[in-house]
């Protein structure tokens, strides 16, 4: 199997691991994501051969993430399909993540991109992209 090109590891750092682990835990776990490693300062969840790493930052300038400063915008994930979409969107505020763009959900990508876009207490986002549509089955 050719691994070149596919990712080994995510590593996040947020100003707080409790916080940062109770919202993306849940959805990592959704996404299918298993617990790999856990320790004071950081935890991290495998999915095949790639994983993703919670860690509390050790030099925070600043407690939240701006996605729109230079730096990381998006992790954005595939999902099986549109109600899997629909179904995260509606429990994530449970969470701790709030949909971004509501007004547009779940075409704030476009009209052949069925995306939720969501945002965690920190200010990091998230995008759930069902896997693309048939022609005949964009939006209504």
């Amino acid at each position: 199997m050719d691994v070149t090109g596919t990712l080994h590891h995510i590593e996040i750092w947020v100003p707080d691991l409790g916080r940062a682990v109770a919202g993306w835990e849940w959805l990592l776990k959704e996404l299918g994501y298993v617990l790999h490693q856990d320790w004071s300062d950081g935890r991290s969840w495998k999915l095949g051969a790639t994983y993703i790493v919670m860690e509390r930052s050790p030099a925070l300038t600043d407690d939240r993430h701006d996605r729109c400063r230079p730096g990381l915008n998006h992790l954005a994930f595939h999902v099986a399909d549109r109600a899997l979409v629909d179904s995260l969107a509606e429990r994530a505020p449970a969470h701790g993540w709030r949909l971004m763009f509501p007004e547009r959900h779940p075409y704030a990508g476009g009209e052949r991109h069925y995306a939720a876009y969501l945002e965690d207490a920190d200010g990091f986002e998230v995008e759930l992209v069902a896997l693309s549509l048939p022609l005949e089955e964009t939006r209504e």
